[in-house]
């Protein structure tokens, strides 16, 4: 069972408690348990996992990820800004679309780094609630390098 708002057994993960879920990455926590977290960490790990993980690299979920990663090697510019724009955002329904409501997504390309700004609200917010803002970055075009959080 879930407090008002969680996201249940259904969004997969809860371990024990209202609102907690297995948190990513996966690790243990100060009293070597498995370590949870709570409603809007878990979104913002699942968001991060779309967009840093391979299609292809899931065996049982082939299509699953963005393939940002692809594009550190791609020339810059507005071309690498539109593509990725548009595969964070299509990934991110796609995967995600039962969780949260993706508003925008900014890709910005300068020197030697690529940044990806995600602005999102989950579905299932108190009403009123603002949306969430997620900004991620790393190695840009060329550098040979990939992304982190």
């Amino acid at each position: 069972m879930t407090q008002p708002g969680g996201f249940g057994a259904a969004a997969g993960g809860v371990t024990g408690g209202p609102g907690t879920h297995v948190a990513f990455p996966l690790r243990v926590d100060g009293r070597g348990r498995t370590a949870t977290a709570d409603d809007e960490h878990y979104l913002r790990g699942l968001i991060e996992q779309v967009l840093f993980t391979r299609p292809g690299e899931r065996v049982n979920r082939p299509d699953f990820g963005s393939g940002v990663d692809a594009l550190v090697f791609a020339p810059g510019g507005d071309e690498l800004a539109n593509a990725t724009q548009a595969l964070v955002h299509g990934a991110l329904q796609r995967h995600l679309g039962d969780l949260v409501r993706v508003d925008q997504v900014e890709v910005r390309a300068y020197e030697s780094t690529l940044e990806v700004t995600v602005a999102y609200l989950p579905l299932r917010a108190p009403a009123g609630d603002g949306r969430r803002i997620l900004r991620v970055s790393g190695p840009g075009p060329g550098t040979g390098g990939t992304g982190t959080p």
